[in-house]
């Protein structure tokens, strides 16, 4: 009988002994890459945390001890410890999510997935211990990479000003976040990892010594007196102890003995400690270890023997957009590009390799990479800051006051926004649109396909007086959607017939082609609807309130938040312009939303074409004074055509 199956809980743990645990952790590695290459997911990250999450459970007591995961997607294999191990839905509705969730077990704390904030979490934690006299242990797992964003500093510098408070630092070392770590943090690390340890050091002078007749002992009560200077010597660790921390390591954090003497010093020593655990990215699992872009930090399903996957899909929103920047670093030797830490989840990987010396990686630290590319448009180039847009959310204050007020030309070019489904709430890009709606000067463009992102790539970098953001879709981009005219700034989709058009369509983004198909379900209930894509959504194109007043209802339709989207800027565009015009917006709720595949998400949230279609029937038919069977014969359509 496999251990694993044996493990319903992280008591089960102590039981075992070192050889039965060297034998779970090989049985959790097998698991992981037969589960996860089934459903997609982050592999490379859990295989490297095995041994040290073994560790973590048998030394502290879970729930009532709180183990903090940074970022969250290295906790597949404390799921399986806690109680979780139907991994067949990973990542899809009803199934396990992708990073802990407090719905799913009392052991998980954090949801937020960003990266960067375990050490908040755990600082305010520790100090509630305090106030309410518990005794309970505060232990935070974050990655070398996730210690380059400034949050992370921000926190140390609360934790390292109280000696007394019990809190566990776990530094899970592998050399990366999504790609290699950079900066002078990541060097620093790099130096403790080949420097052999103070502790060795002084144990091998203290053994030395103490044969030494006469002056042995006294020469080592100086050596070990003066033991800062030589500790910065031997091994610069000091930088961590400067602050105020206790530092343990570096550990092999695939030493299951040494991870737990580690542990259990640190967890008695009554003060902040930071354990500096060296794991491997991968272990275990050849494909990983030979992919040198991120060892696997994130796939799809994949054949397990091979690491291949098993199907590929056309091209994707992000190489669009990475083969056009591209074009752009040949012809504009003034182009640069910003990435944090993910050089090529973006697409800059291929503009990196031609030109890298016209490459930053600021690592996760976004608010940095914002004021940065600030200093670069100042100083006369043209920065594009390539982000994920749910991570933008991070760096608003330094898009208003540095970017806009000094009206620098910087482009943000946001990738996997609106629903993105799969990976949960905190990675949906669904509010970049109504976020930025504030700033002024800002102009957002929300390209419908690939033709159009490259189009307003190109157009976004030619604006060196304001910031420009460009924001598309996660997944592959589907053909071209035409334009058939234009008005003002804007294209026109579909034109109506003759007559009075009932409905003016406003189309944003990569919903162009579900637009359409509301228009032709409208069309086959007699109501004329023109679609437009207004191509740029911030400012509302001057055009639009006078092509709205021509017509008897006005809807909106975008994979972002209703609350202060495009919707509700058209609508405030109309109201200032006098067009007194009724309007319906359709977009994302203002919730959170569960983990599901994008189809899923949308149909719950009603963004279908059959959804939209129905209740704009309904809407018309209200103006007409006629209620009838206009829904309901929208449903008839929509099934006919099925």
């Amino acid at each position: 009988m496999p251990l694993l199956t044996r493990i319903t809980g992280p008591r089960d743990l102590d039981r075992l002994s070192l050889e039965e645990l060297t034998q779970l952790a090989e049985e959790i590695r097998t698991f992981l890459v037969d589960a996860v290459s089934k459903t997609g997911g982050h592999l490379g990250p859990n295989l490297g945390v095995v041994e040290l999450t073994l560790a973590l459970h048998r030394v502290f007591d879970s729930p009532k001890d709180k183990v903090l995961w940074d970022t969250g997607h290295q906790s597949y294999v404390h799921k399986l410890l806690t109680g979780r191990q139907d991994f067949s839905k990973l990542k899809m509705k009803g199934g396990l999510s992708g990073y802990p969730s407090q719905g799913e077990s009392e052991h998980d704390v954090i949801e937020n997935s960003h990266a960067s904030t375990v050490l908040g979490w755990a600082d305010g934690i520790a100090k509630a211990n305090q106030v309410l006299d518990r005794d309970d242990h505060v232990v935070a797992v974050i990655g070398d990479g996730a210690l380059t964003g400034g949050m992370a500093w921000e926190a140390l510098n609360n934790i390292a000003a109280a000696k007394d408070r019990p809190l566990v630092i776990v530094v899970n070392d592998n050399e990366r976040s999504y790609a290699p770590t950079i900066g002078g943090l990541a060097n620093h690390l790099a130096t403790l990892r080949t420097t052999d340890g103070y502790e060795r050091f002084l144990a091998r002078t203290k053994e030395v010594l103490e044969r030494t007749p006469v002056v042995g002992r006294p020469l080592y009560d100086t050596l070990h007196g003066a033991k800062k200077g030589l500790k910065d010597f031997i091994a610069p660790q000091g930088m961590f102890e400067d602050l105020g921390l206790k530092y343990v390591g570096p550990i092999d954090g695939h030493d299951l003995e040494a991870l737990e003497s580690a542990l259990t010093r640190a967890k008695r020593f009554g003060g902040p400690v930071i354990v500096h655990c060296l794991t491997e990215k991968g272990r275990g699992y050849q494909p990983a270890l030979q992919d040198e872009a991120d060892r696997f930090h994130a796939v799809g399903k994949i054949h397990p023997d091979t690491g291949l996957p098993i199907s590929t899909s056309g091209a994707d929103w992000t190489s669009v957009f990475g083969d056009e920047m591209l074009k752009l670093g040949k012809e504009r030797e003034d182009v640069v590009a910003i990435t944090a830490a993910m050089l090529q989840p973006v697409g800059l990987d291929k503009f990196a390799k031609a030109f890298p010396d016209r490459v930053y990686d600021v690592g996760i630290a976004e608010q940095h990479g914002a004021v940065s590319a600030a200093g670069l448009a100042h100083g006369g180039v043209h920065p594009v800051f390539a982000v994920y847009a749910t991570f933008l959310n991070r760096a608003f204050d330094q898009v208003l006051m540095d970017v806009a007020l000094h009206k620098c030309g910087v482009t943000f070019v946001l990738d996997r926004a609106g629903v993105t489904g799969t990976d949960g709430a905190s990675h949906n890009g669904m509010w970049d649109m109504s976020i930025l709606q504030v700033v002024p000067g800002l102009r957002l463009a929300a390209p419908r396909d690939a033709d159009q992102v490259r189009a307003q790539l190109r157009e976004a970098v030619a604006v060196d007086d304001a910031p420009t953001v460009v924001r598309f879709s996660k997944g592959a981009v589907g053909p071209a959607v035409p334009a058939v005219g234009r008005v003002g700034g804007m294209d026109v989709l579909r034109a109506p017939g003759t007559g009075t058009p009932d409905v003016l369509l406003v189309s944003v983004g990569a919903l162009a082609p579900m637009c359409l198909e509301v228009a032709g379900l409208l069309d086959k209930q007699g109501i004329s609807t023109t679609v437009v894509d207004p191509r740029w959504v911030k400012p509302v194109d001057e055009a639009m309130a006078p092509l709205a007043e021509r017509h008897r209802v006005v809807v909106t339709v975008e994979d972002n938040s209703r609350v202060g989207g495009v919707g509700s800027a058209v609508a405030q565009a109309l109201r200032d312009a006098g067009v007194d015009v009724p309007l319906r917006d359709f977009g994302i709720p203002p919730r959170f939303l569960d983990h599901a595949s994008r189809a899923e998400v949308l149909a719950e949230i009603g963004l279908t074409a059959p959804d939209i279609a129905r209740q704009v029937t309904g809407l018309v038919a209200k103006l007409d004074g006629k209620y009838d069977r206009a829904g309901a014969e929208v449903d008839q359509v929509e099934a006919a055509r099925d």
